[in-house]
């Protein structure tokens, strides 16, 4: 092998680490199921308190939504406004929206392929139906 290159095997343990990102937090918080259904409750009702959400957790206490909500917000994903006694938790979709932008643009002729693919097939279906 010539000075100065390097090879890579094809374990994971051996190829090159990149600097963690911010992203990489995100990918990290909405790997986990719960935080993940907290922010599908969050975008589809609104802002909630930790009482709403757990609610929706009959297998885990307030306390355990609030570990949850305190990684979500430490990643940005989430903001907590204080309403009377309360903290009303909202999602930040713009922050989950930027930091996974440039990874999934990568992906994006994968799906957009199969787009035009269901477009094209639903077009033809349409000129063959009576």
């Amino acid at each position: 092998m010539p000075t100065g290159t390097r090879s890579w095997s094809a374990s994971p343990t051996s190829w090159p680490q990149a600097l963690p990102s911010a992203s990489d937090d995100i990918f990290r918080a909405i790997a986990d199921p719960t935080r993940r259904h907290i922010l599908d409750l969050l975008a589809e009702r609104g802002p909630l308190t930790v009482g709403q959400l757990a609610a929706e957790f009959p297998d885990l206490v307030a306390s355990g939504i609030s570990k949850h909500l305190m990684n979500l917000r430490a990643t940005g994903l989430v903001s907590a406004e204080r309403q009377g006694r309360q903290q009303l938790y909202r999602i930040e979709g713009e922050v989950l929206s930027e930091a996974l932008a440039p990874w999934l643009v990568k992906y994006e002729r994968y799906w957009s392929a199969a787009l035009q693919h269901l477009r094209q097939l639903a077009e033809e279906g349409r000129r063959l139906s009576p």
